[in-house]
């Protein structure tokens, strides 16, 4: 009769994969993460159930996920669908009122009925709201400034108040929220598109969340791009900071969110490849990480907060 110590155990890599993310699950659970889906994320099916996995995932072992989202190739396409020009200024989306009606209906009723959908594949779990339920998101005009002159946008919004009680009752009663970025208007009855992103990070900070995660279509943050594609796996937000002026119009708004939330109490921010499946899992719930993290500025000890370090790449 073979020993046991002769037979090739299979689940072995399995099982040293479940202890690996084992002090991970211990240090995140109870903690709020919130998750920006977007990109490449969103359009491709085999990556959304991934995403949606790994969300239950999170949920199951005892996280609180609150999921984020905008929708901008579904609305362009939309807009393209009823006739009306995609124009973008300083990077935002000109979003005039027949606009917004579109980006309304989208947001609200294509994209979070999706993500909802194959959330509650999992179980009844996800429940889907906007900006404008319970005032969760409330905003004002938004006028960029373009070659010193203010421009006017249309629908922009630029979040002035947070208002987490529907979110914060929604994880009491174990559900996963999942939030269109459309904001009430704190002037009129209107509403307003407001940027995924800056919505991410603006709920990040208003909920306390332990982390802010935002899916990109890049690797994370690069050293010197396009003269080298190395990432950036952790920096500081003075050192971001210092980076912003020269980053890709693109970068800017998810970079900007980054900085908001570890100045305003959370605790990491990462921006990661949501091209990659199960990149969530892999960037909270192993050694390596991936993407780029950042970290609040050293305190007066001279150190980041305590999980500064988890996750590095």
């Amino acid at each position: 009769m073979s020993q046991p110590t002769a037979r090739k155990h299979t689940a072995l890599p399995k099982a040293q994969t479940l202890i690996e993310a084992l002090p991970w699950l211990t240090r995140h659970r109870g903690k709020t993460v919130v998750i920006k889906f977007g990109g490449n994320a969103m359009v491709d099916d085999d990556l959304k159930a991934a995403f949606a996995q790994d969300v239950v995932f999170l949920h199951h072992a005892g996280l609180k996920p609150v999921v984020v989202h905008g929708g901008g190739p579904q609305i362009s396409k939309a807009l393209d669908r009823h006739g009306i020009v995609s124009e973008f200024k300083a990077g935002l989306r000109v979003t005039t009122e027949d606009a917004m009606d579109v980006v309304r209906m989208v947001l609200a009723g294509q994209v979070q009925r999706e993500l909802v959908g194959l959330l509650n594949r999992h179980g009844p779990l996800a429940v889907g709201l906007t900006g404008e339920d319970a005032h969760t998101i409330t905003a004002t005009k938004h006028q960029p400034r373009i070659e010193g002159e203010l421009v006017d946008i249309g629908r922009v919004g630029e979040i002035t108040k947070i208002d987490t009680g529907a979110i914060q009752a929604l994880l009491a009663d174990g559900r996963i929220p999942v939030v269109s970025s459309i904001a009430r208007s704190q002037d009129d009855h209107h509403v307003y598109n407001v940027n995924a992103d800056t919505a991410a990070a603006a709920l990040a900070a208003a909920l306390g969340a332990e982390t802010l995660m935002v899916l990109t279509d890049v690797e994370g943050l690069y050293e010197d791009w396009p003269n080298s594609d190395e990432v950036i796996s952790r920096l500081t937000a003075k050192e971001l900071e210092k980076l912003l002026p020269e980053l890709a119009s693109g970068m800017v708004p998810k970079m900007e969110g980054c900085l908001h939330a570890v100045r305003n109490g959370v605790e990491t921010a990462r921006v990661i490849d949501g091209r990659v499946q199960h990149s969530i899992l892999l960037e909270i719930f192993t050694d390596e990480g991936i993407g780029t993290m950042v970290v609040p500025d050293a305190t007066s000890t001279g150190t980041a907060n305590s999980t500064g370090t988890e996750g590095e790449s």
